[in-house]
């Protein structure tokens, strides 16, 4: 059985931070319509978790919402990106944790 790293569990939740962005901005909303579509009152969630930065990240309410906001499947949140983004996110993580 595959054990399940934190870089692992660090790459998952920035795929899903990077799909909301990338479905936001095919939206066409700013992160402040987005927030307030999903019953928040400031941008501060969205733009930490799009980026999780601080390790701050969507919950399953969060994607329940964004999804009906955009009309999509929660699914759609968990979809690989491209090889190139993934590997330069895996960089990043291993150059903070130097």
């Amino acid at each position: 059985m595959h054990e399940v790293s934190q870089l692992d569990i660090d790459m998952f939740y920035r795929t899903i931070g990077k799909n909301v962005m990338h479905l936001r901005k095919e939206k066409g909303m700013t992160q402040l319509d987005l927030a307030l579509a999903i019953g928040l009152k400031s941008v501060g969630l969205i733009s930490v978790a799009e980026i999780y930065h601080n390790k701050k990240h969507f919950n399953l309410e969060h994607l329940y919402k964004i999804a009906m906001v955009f009309e999509v499947k929660m699914a759609d949140f968990f979809g690989a990106i491209d090889t190139s983004t993934q590997e330069s996110m895996m960089m990043n993580i291993t150059d903070a944790e130097s």
